[in-house]
């Protein structure tokens, strides 16, 4: 007896092909039935015998395309009489009372798009926005759900014949393809040059092509927003780049056209190959291959490149012939969201860009690169995000408990947010700064943009503790829904366990450079143990003061200055370098700020431990951009370098929390550079070999006091790999069971995913 069977399936199952690959395989088990999507996702109904259906419904399970995720598949009905189906439809899709479907993020062309743009006999030839079901824009140009055309900024073009015939075949590749369009009916790009107001050129891409090749500066349009562009090759170009966009030092992205493009400048290995040629196409951090031609001004004085490979159909058509590899960073000026509408970037860059390269495909939501890296943890090999945005967002987390609906607006740096809805935690694009109105009204576009699309009215807002960030503002600002304050090292340890469903308590060594403490002193060292409900702080670095403040996180000659006066009482005897070349005013000044606490807050900052020992050991004393003093000292370690001996420090256990005393190690270090007894290399070496002494030593005495031998790694120091390899090793030697972020960065991008845990988890 055949018999009817309904089924709901929630995923990522719109706009990746899922209907036609569900027709298709339906035609092939010659059953009857129909599909359409809803706002929960799909729902299926399907005719024949068990056994059919039984084949039928294990294939779409296991067969689903590339860009497909299916979260579940549930039975919703079940009968055994009723009218025959005349073959399989696809039916019109249908509103439920609230979303639940997945959207899909925005992914890179694919091959067989690539190879009808390049093929003269095909009608779409050269067509900078060609697409298809398994590529394309998702995210970046969705206004609601269900994702049909109306409902994104496609609905402004209207499709020609042709290429309504092909969306409307299911056995198309573009059937149903939203975005699909073509010279006859589609966006189109155009240049705009200031040096040459003629009118726009027959063919503006392989124009734009031209002004790179002769050493222009371009801004030209993308999936979530603009790139500068220059040629990579050209050192004049790069240089000018920096000094238009107020970016001294800052290593800049490379775009190349191909894996053997980036292959004649970069170390490749086969993870790094797979990962930089997938569909997402992130940003890579690869080592530097020595020859190659990118101009030195790219990025100075580090060890690695940041790459992606070209993944639209604009990037494919510019990186051709002569030119393979440009320069592609955001468009933007420091500090600023990049520009994403074609009249924001004319009126924000043309201090920067020689020309634009524009678009009427309008990006509803404005969307960064992702940034990864590939980092070997033991017998394999882990991809952790740095920067969470194009190709990854808005895929959500699932947390191990259901929360109710709630908002959490993330920090102040690098700042996301993230909504709940069911047990799925969606974390928004990468947002920045919070430091200035521009990036404010992103943060809140993110907010609308993102409740809106996935229909969710929160009930509760997490924030951050510190009382003086942007989002912390915003969220006790409003008075509609009530807050919920996280502690910042708490979120971190909580978004680390929830990526790996954990609910029992861990230990969280949780290193960065600034986060409020629950005594209102600068956290950033800590030792923590705890769930979503609760934590202690169980161990800490020693608290150090901070001359100047902020300040101090630019000029880390000034924490060195801190550090020696704590280990030795006065800096100002000191031999080194970091002290002498101080005016003798300036020693007086900042030594009697060091003493009396004025402007100068405690913190036991891991960041700050590591920006003051490179300017102690001559690395950098003032910084240009986040971090870079850290940078510069752990990319002094050659790959592969093991520490002949370790520097001193020691761990208080009789003081509660246990106190992680680098006083010593400081003094060692020290000696050393008035002895000049050590390159800064070895010296470095040694200084990161200690801090893995200093985790190893202090989990092993926590373990001991509480039995817990799970352990998460988080924070913006675990950025560093020689710490975050060392780290999850010898914690792994050790017995322990190590966790590390590979969904959310483990930086301050990833703290909002923890704050919505830790309110979730005390709101269910």
């Amino acid at each position: 007896m055949p018999e009817t069977r309904r089924y709901q399936i929630r995923g990522v199952v719109q706009g990746v092909g899922f209907r036609p690959f569900v027709f298709r395989t339906a035609e092939s088990h010659s059953l009857g039935g129909w599909i359409r999507n809803d706002s929960d996702g799909v729902v299926l109904e399907i005719q024949g015998n068990p056994s059919q259906l039984e084949a039928f419904i294990e294939e779409v399970r296991t067969n689903a395309p590339t860009l497909a995720r299916i979260e579940s598949v549930a039975l919703l009905e079940q009968r055994s009489n009723g009218e025959a189906f005349d073959g399989f439809a696809i039916q019109t899709s249908e509103r439920s009372a609230q979303a639940r479907t997945l959207v899909s993020p925005d992914m890179g062309v694919c091959e067989d798009c690539l190879r009808e743009l390049f093929d003269p006999a095909d009608r779409r030839h050269l067509y900078p926005y060609i697409n298809c079901t398994n590529c394309g824009p998702r995210y970046t140009i969705i206004r609601g759900v269900p994702y049909d055309r109306k409902m994104t900024t496609m609905a402004a073009f209207p499709m020609c014949e042709a290429c309504e015939r092909e969306y409307n075949d299911p056995y198309d590749r573009r059937f149903h393809a939203q975005p699909v369009a073509c010279w006859d009916c589609g966006p189109r790009v155009w240049l705009r040059d200031s040096r040459r107001p003629e009118e726009d050129p027959a063919d503006p891409i392989g124009e734009t092509a031209g002004l790179l090749r002769d050493g222009a500066i371009v801004a030209v349009k993308g999936l979530g927003g603009y790139h500068l562009m220059a040629d990579a090759r050209n050192e004049e170009a790069v240089a000018e780049l920096r000094r238009r966009k107020r970016r001294e030092e800052k290593p800049f992205a490379l775009m190349s056209a191909s894996l053997d493009a980036a292959r004649e400048y970069a170390q490749v290995d086969e993870v790094e190959a797979e990962l930089l040629s997938s569909i997402a196409r992130p940003i890579l951090l690869l080592r530097k291959r020595r020859g190659g031609g990118i101009a030195e001004s790219v990025a100075p004085g580090s060890r690695s490149w940041g790459v992606v490979l070209a993944y639209t159909p604009t990037h494919h058509l510019l990186l051709r012939d002569e030119l393979d590899t440009v320069v592609a960073t955001s468009g933007n000026v420091s500090d600023e969201p990049i520009a994403f509408e074609d009249e924001d970037a004319l009126e924000r860059l043309p201090e920067i860009a020689d020309a634009f390269l524009l678009g009427n495909r309008k990006i509803f939501t404005r969307v960064d690169d992702s940034i990864a890296r590939a980092v070997t943890l033991g017998d394999r090999t882990e991809v952790t995000p740095l920067r969470r945005a194009r190709g990854y967002t808005p895929s959500p987390v699932k947390a191990p408990f259901r929360p109710p609906p709630l908002l959490a607006v993330g920090p102040e740096l690098k700042n996301t947010v993230c909504l709940s809805r069911g047990e799925d935690l969606f974390l928004s694009h990468h947002i920045g700064d919070l430091k200035n109105e521009a990036t404010r009204r992103s943060f809140e576009h993110a907010i609308e943009s993102l409740s809106k699309l996935l229909e969710v009215q929160p009930g509760l807002i997490a924030h951050d503790s510190h009382p003086g960030y942007l989002s912390t503002a915003f969220a006790r600002e409003q008075k509609a829904l009530p807050t919920v304050a996280v502690q910042h090292h708490h979120a971190h340890m909580a978004a680390c366990m929830c990526e790996h469903g954990l609910t029992d308590p861990v230990l969280g060594v949780i290193f960065d450079g600034t986060g409020y403490g629950t005594d209102g002193k600068i956290w950033g060292g800590e030792f923590l143990v705890g769930d979503y409900g609760s934590f202690e702080r169980v161990a800490q670095l020693e608290y150090c003061r901070l001359p100047g403040g902020d300040r101090a996180v630019e000029e880390p000659f000034r924490v060195a200055l801190s550090l020696l006066q704590q280990a030795h009482g006065s800096f100002s005897e000191v031999d080194v370098p970091v002290v002498n070349e101080r005016s003798e005013q300036e020693r007086q000044v900042l030594g009697r700020m060091i003493e009396q606490g004025v402007n100068s807050p405690l913190t036991s900052s891991m960041g700050r431990l590591f920006d003051g020992i490179a300017a102690l050991l001559g690395v950098r004393e003032r910084c240009r951009y986040d971090a870079q003093a850290a940078i510069e000292l752990e990319q002094l370690i050659e790959p592969g370098a093991r520490a002949d001996r370790l520097l001193d420090w020691e761990l208080h256990r009789d003081e509660q929390p246990m106190r992680v005393d680098p006083r010593p190690l400081v003094r060692e270090l020290a000696g050393e550079v008035e002895r000049g007894a050590g390159s800064a290399a070895e010296l470095s070496l040694r200084f990161h070999s200690t801090v893995l002494d200093m985790v190893l030593r202090t989990c092993l005495e926590i373990r001991e006091r509480t039995g817990i031998a799970t352990v998460v790694l988080s924070g913006g120091v675990f950025q560093n790999e020689f710490l975050l390899r060392g780290s999850f090793e010898t914690l792994s030697e050790a017995g322990f069971l190590v966790h590390v972020h590979r969904q959310v960065p483990t930086n301050d991008g990833g703290v909002s995913l923890g704050q919505a845990a830790v309110a979730g988890w005390g709101a269910r």
